[in-house]
C-alpha cells in the first residue's frame, strides 16, 4: 500500500484537501476493477484533530496527528489562502515535519500556492517548481533561490513536484496516479474526471500584466513606453538613448526588475494585446498581426505559440466566444 498523507494546514482551500482525496480513492475503485488490489491508504492529516477553514464555517477532523504517522509515502501540500506570508507563518510547525518526511523517503507535491509553504521548507533550493501564474512574481521575490517554472501544469524532480494554478492540480494527481499505477489507470481517471491528459502548461491562461512591483522608476518608465508604443518597432538601442542609460547596464537592471529581458518584455506585451483582439473581436489573424507591429507571419506565429501556449488560431478558437 502506498500511503498518501494529505496535509490539513491552517487557512487551506478546502477543495484543494477533497479533491486529492476523491482522486486516490477514485483510483483505487478503478483498480478493483480491473482484478487489481487497491493500492492507496488515503489520510487527512494535521498538527491537531480539528482545523477550521473557509472563514470559520467548515471544520475538517483530521484522520492522524502528524506526529502520528509512522511511515508516508506521499505527502501533498493543498492550496494556501491568499495571503501567502500570514499561511506560512500560520504553518511553519508542518515546516520540519515535511522536512522529515522527505529525509524518510517520502515523495513531496504541493497544490497551486501550496507551493509556497513548500518552498518555506528549503527543499526545493536549485530546483523547478511551479504555482499559480499570478502569484509568480512574489513567489520569486520571496523564494529567489527556486526555480519558477510559471509556465508549467506539472513539476517532477526528485521525488518534488508541484503543479500550477487553480484546478490544474488535477493534471498534477492525474500524473501521480499514472506513476504509481499504469496508464491503464491513468486513463480510466482521466475520462471519469473529465480531464485532458495532455495537458502540460498554463501559458495560455496567463495574463500578462507586467512586472512593475520594483523600485527601479528608469525600467519602470521604459515598460510604461513599451506598453504605450508596442505597436512600433522598439530597439533596445533606442530605450537606451532614450533614458541615457547604456546598453550593457540597462539590459541588466531591467532583467533584474522585471524577471525580463527588454526583447521578451516588448514580445510579451505585443502578445498580450494580440491575445485580447484574439479574445473579442472578429479580425484576421494577419490584421491581429500587423495591429500589434509583427509583419513576418512566422516570426508572429512562433513567438505567440512560445509565450501563449497555443497557435494563434488555436488560442482564438479557444477564447472567442463570438466564433
Amino acid at each position: 500500500m502506498k500511503n498518501i498523507i494529505i496535509l490539513i494546514p491552517e487557512g487551506a482551500v478546502l477543495a484543494s484537501i477533497a479533491d486529492p482525496r476523491y482522486m486516490f480513492n477514485a483510483a483505487n475503485e478503478f483498480l478493483a476493477n480491473t482484478g487489481r488490489k487497491p493500492l492507496f491508504n488515503v489520510v487527512l492529516a494535521a498538527a491537531k484533530k480539528d482545523i477550521v477553514l473557509s472563514e470559520g464555517s467548515v471544520t475538517i477532523h483530521a484522520d492522524m496527528i502528524i506526529d502520528e504517522i509512522k511511515k508516508s509515502d506521499l505527502v501533498i501540500i493543498p492550496a494556501l489562502g491568499r495571503d501567502t506570508a500570514a499561511g506560512i507563518e500560520l504553518n511553519k510547525n508542518l515546516i520540519p515535519w515535511i522536512v522529515q518526511q522527505y529525509k524518510n523517503g517520502s515523495e513531496i507535491a504541493s497544490l497551486c500556492i501550496g507551493a509556497f509553504l513548500f518552498a518555506a521548507t528549503g527543499l526545493l533550493k536549485g530546483k523547478q517548481c511551479s504555482t499559480h501564474w499570478l502569484y509568480s512574481s512574489q513567489f520569486r521575490q520571496m523564494f529567489p533561490d527556486v526555480k519558477l517554472a510559471d509556465d508549467k501544469i506539472v513539476t517532477d524532480q526528485n521525488g518534488l513536484y508541484s503543479s500550477g494554478g487553480a484546478s490544474s492540480y488535477w493534471n498534477l494527481l492525474l500524473y501521480l496516479v499514472e506513476k504509481y499505477t499504469d496508464r491503464e489507470i491513468a486513463v480510466m481517471a482521466a475520462k471519469f474526471f473529465l480531464l485532458d491528459i495532455g495537458r502540460t502548461n498554463q501559458s495560455s491562461f496567463i495574463i500578462f500584466r507586467g512586472q512593475k512591483d520594483h523600485n527601479d522608476n528608469e525600467v519602470k518608465k521604459a515598460q510604461e513606453y513599451i506598453e504605450l508604443n508596442f505597436k512600433d518597432k522598439i530597439t533596445v538601442d533606442e530605450l537606451c538613448d532614450l533614458f541615457g542609460i547604456g546598453r550593457r547596464t540597462f539590459e541588466r537592471r531591467f532583467k533584474k526588475a522585471t524577471n525580463n529581458t527588454i526583447v521578451e518584455y516588448i514580445q510579451r506585451v505585443k502578445i498580450e494585446a494580440a491575445k485580447k483582439e484574439l479574445e473579442s473581436g472578429r479580425k484576421t489573424i494577419n490584421e491581429v498581426m500587423y495591429d500589434t507591429g509583427y509583419t513576418d507571419t512566422k516570426a508572429f506565429r512562433d513567438v505567440f505559440k512560445k509565450i501563449a501556449g497555443l497557435s494563434p488560431i488555436d488560442y482564438r478558437n479557444k477564447y472567442n466566444k463570438a466564433l
